[in-house]
């Protein structure tokens, strides 16, 4: 769940002026009230339609205000009542489903009316040389069991995103889990339960997270070009078919629709309950052009997610598809993500290299202290908060600097013992003290020192990041060039971690970009947010 929120604001560009210069704005005087503004919580799925409400601003005269969000933390604070944007009340939300949001009473009560606007199912790509050694390239059907097979007996491996952050791998999860249950019915407890070690000899595949689907793209994309490919992806039909006309790779994904079934996404603009008369008439004008063939056949041509309204095609022809059914328990669902993060999936290792030199002192240690601290599971309560908190199996090392690295700490989350690693972990945070200069690249080095010492053997199958936070300028010890040379000696396991840099106070953001791009890992911002809502952001790259 991407806790930090982004804002896109699309506007209708017709104001109510005179005759003249609304002819030529191309509006007339009979043209609907341009200043109605729907603000609209919304998963990341949707930034890639921008630029049609733009359009349908022109048309409509109805202003879109976006704020984004993971798709089942926005769900989850809907659920519970809160509707507090940055600008105002939320109006509306537009996730790629409200499956989960319908799930409780709470959920269900929010909701004033809902209306899908286009369909993406989750599918698999599969690189096209290893569809063919597979035979999954001439056309006949495959099943998610087949796939299960392929990781267990081929050695198959694939990208997914993390299914408590982005509705791709949750829903790839639930569809996944249903098909090996094979109950034909909804998911229950005992199903999960029962295909438990066959969900995890699937996840061991997993060689790539993300918190959302467009990073895991280009995640699939920069192993291909550095030569550390995966076989496959697991992502939406529209990503992958849009990947493949994109011309990225040297040649286009195989798209392998499972016979037993995927999870579809609807993507419903759903209108909060109680609105505003404002509200209501906005909301009313803008599906009904969203819903028109016109609009409908730009969204499939655009966005190649299918239509849903009659007189629209697809582009290009799609296979029909098979639904898989959707539990109809919260309880089901959240412990299926629970177990996903706590006992299915590989288990991750990480290293927090830490900033603490002496611009950090104050309110700034203070607020890394806490946010750290809430990564410990002692504030746990929502399936957001368990999901978004130190796992069991995984290993977190801190690494704090200031002129030089300190000596690292880490703590392994056993199974069963892992609430005491994690009180362990917060007492030595709590203990970070600020004093000196900043030897970030020093630090970094020392970072992956640690990971290529850690490694197992060959078979360390570990889902591995580092996370780097600073305040300011790096002022002492090696640059960023002198840490690039050093990743060229490192084994190709620990080479291709990617570092996820944190800007906080005066970070050097450019720099910092260039690190991220450096080790194929991503920039979070937390210089206008809280950092503890990017620290748990970043939970779901891990």
């Amino acid at each position: 769940m991407a806790s930090g929120s982004k804002r896109g604001r699309i506007r209708g560009v017709c104001a109510p002026v005179l005759a003249a210069a609304l002819a030529a704005a191309g509006c007339s005087a009979s043209e609907p009230d341009p200043d109605v503004t729907l603000r609209v919580l919304a998963g990341s799925e949707i930034a890639d339609m921008e630029p049609l409400l733009e359009e349908a601003a022109e048309r409509t005269g109805v202003a879109v205000e976006l704020e984004y969000t993971g798709t089942l933390d926005g769900m989850a604070r809907i659920a519970a009542g809160d509707r507090e944007g940055e600008t105002g009340e939320y109006d509306a939300v537009w996730f790629a489903s409200n499956r989960y949001l319908t799930l409780d009473e709470g959920g269900r009560s929010a909701v004033h009316v809902q209306t899908p606007v286009m369909v993406s199912p989750v599918v698999l790509g599969v690189a096209a040389d290893r569809a063919e050694e597979l035979g999954w390239d001439d056309g006949g059907e495959v099943t998610w069991a087949d796939v299960h097979r392929a990781v267990a007996e081929e050695g198959f491996t694939y990208g997914m995103t993390n299914p408590g952050a982005s509705n791709s791998g949750f829903s790839a999860l639930i569809g996944v889990a249903s098909a090996m249950a094979d109950t034909g019915a909804a998911l229950r407890s005992e199903d999960v339960e029962q295909v438990g070690p066959e969900l995890s000899e699937f996840f061991s595949g997993q060689e790539v997270t993300a918190g959302s689907s467009g990073w895991l793209t280009e995640a699939f994309v920069r192993r291909a070009e550095r030569g550390r490919p995966v076989d496959g992806l697991v992502n939406y039909e529209s990503v992958i078919l849009s990947l493949n006309a994109s011309g990225a790779l040297e040649e286009p994904l195989t798209v392998v629709y499972p016979a037993d079934g995927v999870v579809t996404a609807d993507y419903p603009l759903t209108l909060l309950s109680d609105p505003s008369e404002e509200a209501l008439d906005g909301y009313e004008r803008l599906v009904e052009d969203l819903t028109s063939v016109r609009t409908q056949q730009q969204i499939a041509d655009r966005t190649r997610r299918r239509p849903v309204t009659a007189g629209a095609e697809p582009s290009p022809a799609l296979p029909p598809l098979v639904e898989l059914p959707f539990p109809t328990s919260r309880e089901v669902v959240d412990g299926l993500v629970s177990d996903y993060s706590a006992a299915l999936r590989r288990p991750a290792r990480t290293v927090y290299v830490l900033d603490v030199s002496g611009s950090m002192e104050g309110d700034r240690l203070r607020e890394l202290q806490s946010a750290l601290s809430a990564l410990t599971g002692t504030d746990g309560g929502s399936l957001t908060g368990s999901t978004q908190s130190f796992q069991e199996r995984e290993e977190v090392t801190l690494l704090p600097f200031s002129t030089e690295p300190a000596d690292p700490l880490t703590f392994v989350m056993e199974p069963g013992s892992a609430e005491e690693a994690g009180a362990e972990l917060a007492e030595a945070v709590a203990g970070l003290e600020a004093e000196g200069d900043t030897a970030a690249y020093d630090a970094l080095v020392r970072a992956y020192g640690l990971l290529e010492e850690g490694l197992t053997g060959p078979g360390d199958d570990r889902l591995m990041s580092v996370v780097l936070m600073t305040d300011g300028e790096v002022n002492r010890g090696t640059g960023l060039a002198g840490f690039g040379d050093s990743l060229s000696a490192r084994p190709d396991a620990v080479a291709g971690v990617p570092v996820f840099t944190v800007l906080f106070g005066e970070s050097d953001v450019p720099e910092m970009g260039e690190l991220a791009e450096l080790t194929g890992g991503r920039v979070f911002d937390a210089r206008e947010e809280d950092l503890e809502q990017v620290f748990r952001e970043i939970r779901g790259y891990q």
